[in-house]
């Protein structure tokens, strides 16, 4: 079944079938490997992506589902690893074994744009469903807080992140 897709701003038509779980289109049809398979069940948060601007579990999200969306993976975030996201997991060396990593910065992205100062209780609540192994919660919460100080910096309003 021939469907089409948005993903990071380009259109694209795979062939699957609809209940095909949109994790499987991402990495092994669109070649997006960023993207991760943690759990298959929704409960880690590693294969996050934002479907129309809302984090949605890629694993449980069937193709059809996603047909008419705009799918932004994290290679979507940013081309060049500007986001202030991205720059701050950098800055503050968020990453240990980094396989969460993506889905982290997905749900933080989400956060971001409907909470741009976001307090340590918002930031914990949004990403109480991705689980990091390695326990890098301390600095997720602060990469988290200098992203948003600097998009604040920057003069930006809600919705730019």
């Amino acid at each position: 079944m021939a469907i089409n897709l948005t993903v990071n701003g380009r259109s694209s038509t795979v062939d699957a079938p609809g209940d095909t779980p949109l994790l499987w289109v991402i990495r092994d049809v669109l070649n997006l490997h960023g993207t991760k398979y943690g759990c298959g069940i929704g409960q880690c948060g590693a294969c996050t992506v934002h479907l129309n601007g809302q984090p949605v579990r890629s694993c449980l999200t069937p193709l059809s589902k996603a047909a008419s969306a705009h799918i932004t993976t994290i290679e979507g975030l940013s081309p060049n690893g500007s986001h202030p996201l991205q720059i701050a997991w950098r800055d503050i060396d968020v990453p240990q074994c980094g396989y969460c990593q993506a889905g982290q910065i997905m749900s933080a992205a989400a956060l971001l744009v409907e909470h741009p100062r976001p307090t340590d209780q918002e930031i914990d609540t949004a990403m109480n469903g991705n689980l990091c192994r390695c326990g890098t919660y301390l600095r997720i919460r602060e990469a988290i807080h200098k992203a948003a100080a600097m998009h604040a910096s920057n003069g930006s309003e809600k919705g730019g992140l």
